[in-house]
């Protein structure tokens, strides 16, 4: 299909403050300079917003007001910039890049096994000239290496030329164009010392330069594949169709746009799950490895749920679908994986600028190097084959992937270990971290109660209560059914709004809720939180029996105690800023050693300590998870916040952690610092290489073949140093993605 025919307008979605969003995945993207030309490029017509490139993806993120620009006109003018629009779809971007992939080898192995003959003829040449070869078999051997280079240039030379061409037939410059005239220049200049019987020619330095040039943009090419997979890997676990079951039991295969909730869609065996939802009839088993590191095979049967991107066995199932296209796990996991990599930081931002100067700087310096050598007296050809060195040995690459490449593989890394990215800036500011700040329930606990003490199993009363608090979803009902397991629920069950449920069992009345509403004294209530203070009560009564009273808290996280000891040996300011009670909120504190804590705080006064630790000049990192605690992490350095929290304190974050452990917390910390490392060693790469190489080039010492194998080691450089960041760090618990998919389940 071609760009003409297709209906772009409907891949446009939703975005944010009534504008809308469309990713594209753009070709023709080979540095930094064309990841500016297409932002600044798209930023001229009206109503643009942000539009945003990732060098590594090659992906391009569009928002903007739909009324003042159409889809049409965004694809036209990358058009006539040069870049080609695809829709951004993994599993055809894979495809395209593989196929540039093979192109770029063959042009590779073309050039290789050139280049090799060609330097035997010129070994020959430079070996006769010091002894006693003719003139006539040296002009034989340089028109023969001219035979062999001019078609090896314009085969292996293509995709240099053809992006050259593009930015110039659009008035732009990119990295290709000093390419494409270093190697034009070398060629030229080559025949015309062969025409005129000279001693020397360049034609093995044109092709063996193209040689260099392609075996690090082939590998770059890899190494940048290497890098995407990690944000892809959960895009591409997505179906793009469904089987829809019809009302008439036909079925018919749809796009998985025109599946909604309450669809139901079959899923034959061995085929992904497409949506999320719940399974109706059938029962197979899924392997859910890719999405949560599980290996063995889970069985699923009716009422259970499934979700897309799991891989079903043998068996077919019927799914009611409860989210579909865009509203899935993986699609919320992959937004923020997005939002992540698409927002620009402080360092994207300086290495922006840096690539923006690099075209008419390098064009300049070449062009100053070739005068300025004819001033001090040595001829012309000598004197364009220094500027065609400079030409090439200062091409920014390595300046364009210092900073993405890190964080690609940073955001890849902060997944592994359950950290889900929602800022562009979080993993600088996580590196700046000095102090923190923990909410207490669902941050520092576990956002479900459970019973401070075991209850006795052949209780018929507390079994009784369990069954009847099958009718409520209150979160004490909740942990009380799943303590008794009752499965029964209880016939003829009476609300009381705010007290508790009500229900008659034989002759006599069960009622479930507050320690009042089932007559609890104050005496009886007092007694039980001497016992266990801070902790909620959920009273049973039966007939004239005495009231049962059970005893709630939130449970510290399993590793609370050693996650927080070891921030504290790491330096961190640790306090507890909690809503809660004084007792529980300092029975948390003695448990995890925390000694600065405040309970019972509104969430103005959690923003107004906020503030005075940052006039102290702390850099905070605030984790909570509450609706109270939303203005602090929004109003913090930064903030993180657990899956279980509210959905306007996750939009609030930073970044969100899976599962139900605080491992991630530290584990963040401690990736960010590797990542603010990694990206400040790659532009301090970038610089060094500039600053050395480019006074070299220009006083002559290197020749154009050295100066290509230059500029291709400092661009795998920069990448080869931002995949480090994966070298030591294994899975810190194994699926904190399954750990969010068992939450899902337990919310229901």
């Amino acid at each position: 299909m071609t760009v003409h025919q297709r209906d772009w307008q409907a891949f446009v979605t939703p975005g944010k403050d009534g504008a809308v969003h469309m990713d594209l995945a753009v070709d023709g993207i080979t540095c930094a300079a064309c990841m500016g030309d297409i932002e600044r490029g798209l930023k001229r017509l009206p109503g643009i917003r942000t539009a945003r490139v990732n060098l590594t993806s090659q992906r391009l993120g569009v928002d903007w007001v739909e009324d003042e620009t159409g889809a049409d006109e965004i694809v036209a003018e990358l058009a006539r910039l040069g870049y080609t629009a695809h829709p951004f779809d993994p599993a055809s971007h894979r495809e395209r890049q593989d196929k540039t992939g093979k192109e770029l080898l063959r042009c590779l192995a073309v050039a290789g096994f050139a280049g090799m003959n060609i330097m035997l003829l010129s070994v020959s040449v430079w070996s006769g000239n010091a002894t006693d070869i003719t003139p006539e078999t040296r002009d034989f051997f340089h028109w023969l290496s001219a035979l062999i280079a001019l078609p090896t240039v314009a085969y292996s030379g293509r995709p240099f030329l053809k992006s050259a061409l593009n930015a110039l037939s659009s008035g732009r410059l990119n990295m290709d164009v000093p390419i494409t005239i270093g190697v034009s220049l070398a060629m030229a200049l080559s025949l015309v010392q062969t025409a005129q019987h000279q001693h020397h020619a360049y034609f093995e330095s044109a092709v063996m330069l193209l040689f260099f040039l392609l075996v690090g943009r082939y590998l770059d090419h890899n190494m940048r594949g290497r890098t995407r997979s990690f944000a892809e890997n959960i895009a591409a676990l997505k179906a793009e169709v469904a089987a829809r079951i019809n009302a008439d039991g036909s079925v018919r295969e749809v796009p998985l746009s025109k599946i909604t909730a309450g669809d139901l869609v079959l899923v034959s065996g061995g085929e992904r799950v497409p949506v999320d939802g719940a399974v109706e009839t059938g029962a197979s088993e899924i392997d859910q490895s890719l999405v949560t590191g599980e290996s063995l095979l889970v069985p699923v049967k009716p009422g259970q749920r499934v979700y897309a991107g799991t891989l079903n066995g043998s068996g077919a199932l019927q799914v009611r679908v409860e989210a579909a296209s865009g509203a899935t796990l993986l699609d919320e996991v992959n937004r923020l994986l997005e939002t992540a990599s698409q927002a620009k930081s402080k360092y994207v931002r300086i290495a922006d600028r840096a690539a923006r100067l690099y075209a008419p700087l390098v064009h300049s310096a070449a062009a100053l190097t070739f005068f300025g050598w004819l001033l001090a007296g040595l001829e012309w050809q000598p004197a364009l084959v220094i500027s065609i060195s400079v030409l090439i040995i200062t091409c920014p690459c390595a300046l364009g992937l210092a900073v993405p490449a890190v964080q690609v593989v940073a955001a890849g890394q902060l997944f592994r270990h359950g950290v889900l990215l929602n800022s562009g800036n979080a993993i600088e500011c996580l590196s700046d971290v000095d102090t923190i700040l923990f909410d207490k329930t669902g941050t520092l606990t576990l956002a479900e109660p459970e019973l401070c003490a075991a209850i006795d199993p052949q209780d018929s009363v507390t079994a009784l209560g369990g069954r009847l608090a099958l009718a409520s979803r209150h979160p004490l009902s909740t942990a009380l059914v799943r303590a008794t397991g009752a499965i029964m629920p209880l016939p003829e069950v009476k609300e009381v709004s705010g007290a508790g449920l009500e229900t008659r069992v034989g002759d006599e009345t069960l009622r479930l809720g507050s320690p009042e509403f089932c007559g609890a004294s104050a005496a009886e209530v007092h007694a039980v939180l001497q016992g266990a203070p801070g902790a909620s009560l959920l009273a049973i009564r039966f007939g004239n029996r005495p009231v049962k009273l059970l005893a709630f808290r939130q449970k510290l996280r399993s590793d609370a105690r050693t996650v927080i000891d070891h921030l504290k040996a790491q330096g961190y300011a640790l306090e507890i800023l909690s809503g809660d009670t004084q007792p529980a909120v300092e029975s948390c504190a003695q448990a995890l050693g925390i000694t600065v804590w405040q309970a019972g705080i509104k969430p103005a006064q959690k923003i107004a300590r906020l503030e005075e630790l940052q006039r102290q000049g702390r850099k905070v990192l605030m984790v909570g998870d509450g609706l109270n605690d939303a203005p602090a992490l929004a109003g913090a350095h930064v903030s993180l916040s657990p899956v279980s929290a509210v959905h306007l304190s996750q939009a609030a974050a930073d970044a969100v952690f899976l599962g139900d452990k605080l491992q991630p917390v530290a584990d963040a910390l401690r990736l960010a610092k590797r990542a603010r490392a990694a990206i400040e060693q790659n532009l301090w790469i970038s610089a060094l290489y500039n600053v050395i190489a480019v006074p070299i080039a220009v006083a002559g010492f290197v020749t154009p073949l050295v100066a290509a194998v230059a500029m291709s080691a400092s661009s795998l450089a920069v990448t080869a140093n931002a995949l480090k960041l994966r070298w030591g760090e294994g899975l810190a618990e194994p699926g904190p993605v399954r750990e969010r998919l068992v939450n899902r389940e337990r919310q229901g």
